[in-house]
């Protein structure tokens, strides 16, 4: 069955942008701790796989609580779990700039993974308020808030970490603490459906579902091990510090700001949703073993735009496949079920690339990772799609 979509652009809720600049404004404030985390936790004693590990921790939490969090904002409404997303995310923060110690760093994690369903709960919301049809397009313009964050956060952090190692931690709990205050007032609950929990539908653990989310892990393990140990590439090749690596991460947030926001609608009304993601796990492959090698910014640059396509690309038309193939009054689960696969696959892939680049090497976690990104298009080349 074919994926692709009209060319007619329709224009979308005044909902979606109020969702859109609540996530944005999330994600501005994990723009500005992930870049930094790994260079950061190192003044506490952590090697590159402890690094590993602490990535790992918040995704983990995420793991537990996402699903269940998901299906409670089917039964709640979207609102209530965003909220309380926002202020577990300003707590995390605080507790993280006043870390003194390691565990501490972890606590912090922990605490922002357990609440940390933002992003699920707000694709459900918009997959709420938007057209099926338009579901690709609407969550390509969600996943350039990451952009966004990407580009603002690092950039608050590199200013913020000039005037000491804690400040960016507080700046991201008060932005945080912000957002969760407005939201409180603007943002819309389009979860109206909730009466119908009631009644017995199938399973959202469909054979399709559990396919799809199998390959969504296998590309999430690969590129987030790629982020967790960037910080670490970076210094050891290139000298960069805090502030240098924020602004390659301010680079890579414009790239995803183009790809998700102007680029996932045209590639896919030509390839459809599954040749979308085919597309992006090539481009992510290639650009992970140009990395592995990259000693020269000659041959970083073209290996990070080919990954940030790459990422830009699946994402979106990932959560599009799930949101077509489950009822209004099970986004929340499926999706949710969708972003704990992914956490899952943020603590496999962290704490393998942390391994492989302190024990073997700082080419082996992104050679592994394009294997897996070969691995993950295999895969999808006899699933099944939902949409």
């Amino acid at each position: 069955m074919s994926n692709r979509g009209s060319d007619t652009r329709t224009p979308l809720p005044r909902g979606f942008w109020i969702i859109w600049t609540t996530v944005a404004l999330d994600l501005v404030g994990f723009g500005i701790v992930a870049p930094i985390l790994g260079v950061y936790a190192e003044r506490y004693g952590a090697n590159a796989f402890t690094v590993g590990l602490l990535f790992a921790s918040y995704s983990l939490a995420q793991f537990v609580g996402a699903p269940l969090l998901g299906r409670l904002s089917d039964r709640v409404g979207r609102k209530p779990i965003i909220l309380m997303s926002l202020f577990g995310t300003a707590l995390a923060s605080f507790v993280t700039g006043a870390a003194g110690v390691l565990w501490l760093l972890f606590l912090g994690r922990i605490i922002d993974g357990a609440s940390g369903s933002s992003v699920s709960v707000a694709q459900a919301s918009v997959a709420d308020v938007v057209p099926g049809k338009d579901h690709a397009r609407a969550f390509g313009l969600l996943g350039a808030a990451f952009g966004v964050g990407f580009v603002l956060g690092p950039a608050l952090g590199a200013l913020s970490a000039l005037r000491g190692p804690h400040l960016p931690f507080y700046v991201a709990g008060t932005v945080a603490l912000i957002n969760g205050c407005v939201a409180i007032v603007r943002l819309p609950e389009t979860h109206h459906d909730r009466r119908q929990q009631h009644i017995v539908q199938k399973s959202v653990h469909s054979r399709e579902l559990w396919r799809l989310v199998t390959v969504a892990f296998i590309a999430i393990a690969a590129f987030s091990g790629f982020e967790a140990t960037f910080a670490l590439l970076a210094k050891e090749r290139f000298d960069l510090d805090e502030a240098g690596i924020a602004v390659v991460f301010v680079c890579i947030g414009l790239l995803l700001v183009l790809v998700q926001g102007g680029i996932v609608r045209p590639v896919g009304a030509r390839l459809g949703i599954r040749g979308s993601v085919s597309a992006g796990l090539v481009f992510n492959a290639v650009g992970l073993a140009v990395v592995a090698f990259a000693t020269h910014w000659a041959v970083l640059i073209p290996g990070l735009l080919l990954l940030t396509i790459g990422q830009g690309l699946t994402a979106p038309n990932f959560t599009a496949m799930v949101t077509s193939g489950v009822s209004p009054q099970q986004r929340g689960e499926a999706l949710g079920f969708q972003q704990s696969g992914s956490a899952l696959a943020r603590v496999a892939g962290p704490a393998l690339a942390g391994f492989l680049f302190h024990h073997i090497g700082i080419p082996a976690p992104y050679l592994v990772a394009a294997a897996l990104c070969g691995l993950g298009l295999a895969t999808l080349k006899w699933e099944r799609t939902l949409a």
